[in-house]
């Protein structure tokens, strides 16, 4: 994988890692989720590395379930040029309050690119840079084009390329949320201070409602989620096609 992408200044990576992984967790009971293995390492330094990718020096990661597996990983860890806190959620606090502790972490920055630990969506995010150029969007939701959105929720879009809401499950070529968010501090600031908090079916609906503007940049690019049986099974593959290089390495 060859990404040319320039971060702006003050930006940081959130990556959420504290799921409990239900459906994979018979295969992989003493792990969480964002640690099972994937071309000899765990899956989660692969999406570190994409974040590195993007021009990213920067990186919060957010533990829970079988936090001390990851922070033995990450205390053993060489260091490299992202340089990486971890937080650990006193309790589980959903998606967008994992965000919000985050980016408590990273009191410097301004510019959070949030994404998953068990999920790799291979995008080059210079057009969400561009995007943010604009100083009243709050922030670019990552949409995937696929040729089939029946497992997933769809994006609804206006002519302006603005977020309208997140729609239900429907067949047939869709966008697809990817995951993949990159937020202004002043819009995370604004999260109700409910826990837990979905960041899809309570944060972004409140704060669309209140008139945040969040752009959708809609890319096709290679995507994993590890979240099934099947899907972890793939995960070999993907990264020895797409970080060919860092494998052999």
């Amino acid at each position: 994988m060859s990404l040319a992408a320039s971060a702006p200044s003050r930006a940081c990576g959130i990556v959420l890692a504290g799921g409990q992984g239900t459906r994979i967790r018979h295969l992989y009971p003493d792990l969480p989720k964002p640690m099972v293995p994937a071309a000899g390492r765990p899956f989660i330094e692969w999406v570190l590395r994409w974040l590195a990718e993007q021009g990213l020096r920067e990186c919060v990661v957010s533990l829970g379930h079988l936090s001390e597996v990851a922070e033995r990983y990450f205390t053993a860890r060489p260091g490299d040029e992202l340089h990486i806190r971890r937080v650990r959620e006193p309790a589980p606090l959903g998606t967008g309050g994992a965000i919000a502790l985050a980016a408590q972490a990273a009191p410097d920055a301004e510019l959070f690119v949030v994404t998953n630990g068990d999920s790799l969506l291979l995008a080059d995010l210079s057009p969400a840079w561009e995007l943010l150029r604009d100083r009243h969007i709050d922030g670019v939701v990552v949409g995937l084009e696929v040729d089939d959105a029946a497992r997933y929720g769809r994006l609804d879009v206006a002519a302006n390329g603005r977020l309208l809401r997140f729609s239900e499950k429907q067949p047939g070529a869709g966008l697809i949320n990817g995951g993949v968010y990159v937020l202004r501090r002043r819009l995370i600031d604004r999260f109700p201070a409910a826990r837990p908090l979905s960041i899809e079916t309570q944060v972004f609906p409140a704060l669309l409602g209140q008139g945040a503007q969040l752009a959708v940049y809609a890319c096709r690019a290679p995507f994993l989620d590890i979240g099934t049986p099947e899907s972890v099974a793939q995960a070999e593959a993907f990264i020895q096609t797409h970080f060919s290089r860092q494998v052999a390495a």
